[in-house]
């Protein structure tokens, strides 16, 4: 039996993860969906203030309240950020981190900083509407969605070092879909010893299309 922390993307909430924590509980495992301040179950939340260290204290509470260790941290899209700020806060509790399709920031990056112009573009172009806060990135096609804070998009992340403790690394890439922005983190551990690289032919959505290989994965060496 494990324990395995979720965290979700942006403008979702954590019912994305809901049929895959019900097979990780069937199969025995413990399940923490992290609630992310302003959005999912805390939409009513939502303000401009919000920053990436939000998102990082939001988790890094919840797992303090649980009082985990050595389990499994998992992030998808967005929430790639916010789980390298857990990291670099809780390093050595954390027995394996699972970026799933995710961004997987270096020090000092901000999502800003990794993503084209095209999201740029789209994350000042609603400001003038709802300032401080972004709309979903047309062509999501997922329920449930909120606007994002803009903070935590612009947000660098700080590494402390601590992250390096962490004695597993995975990196789980979506391959069936164009444009995708998570190529590059793909490209840059693909060869790296130190990381677990999967590649699905799916959409980004990996737990909603292709959610018994991932729990394959999530479990593998359990």
């Amino acid at each position: 039996m494990a324990d395995f922390i979720l965290v979700h993307g942006a403008w979702g909430g954590g019912h994305q993860f809901n049929r895959l924590a019900d097979n990780l509980r069937g199969a025995g495992h413990r399940v923490l969906i992290a609630q992310l301040t302003g959005l999912g179950a805390r939409a009513h939340l939502a303000s401009p203030s919000i920053n990436l260290e939000t998102h990082i204290d939001d988790v890094v509470q919840q797992i303090d309240s649980a009082d985990l260790s050595g389990f499994i941290l998992v992030g998808h899209s967005y929430g790639g950020m916010v789980i390298a700020g857990v990291a670099s806060r809780l390093g050595g509790r954390i027995a394996r981190i699972v970026y799933l399709d995710a961004f997987l920031p270096q020090d000092g990056q901000s999502l800003w900083d990794v993503v084209g112009p095209f999201e740029r573009n789209h994350y000042i172009a609603g400001q003038r509407d709802t300032p401080g806060l972004v709309a979903p990135l047309p062509g999501i096609d997922a329920p449930g969605l909120s606007r994002h804070p803009l903070l935590t998009l612009i947000q660098p992340v700080r590494l402390s070092g601590k992250e390096t403790a962490i004695a597993q690394r995975c990196y789980v890439f979506a391959s069936g879909w164009d444009h995708s922005p998570f190529a590059q983190f793909h490209d840059r551990v693909k060869d790296d010893a130190s990381w677990q690289v999967h590649v699905l032919d799916c959409g980004h959505f990996i737990m909603a299309e292709r959610p018994d290989e991932l729990v394959a994965i999530l479990t593998s060496g359990l």
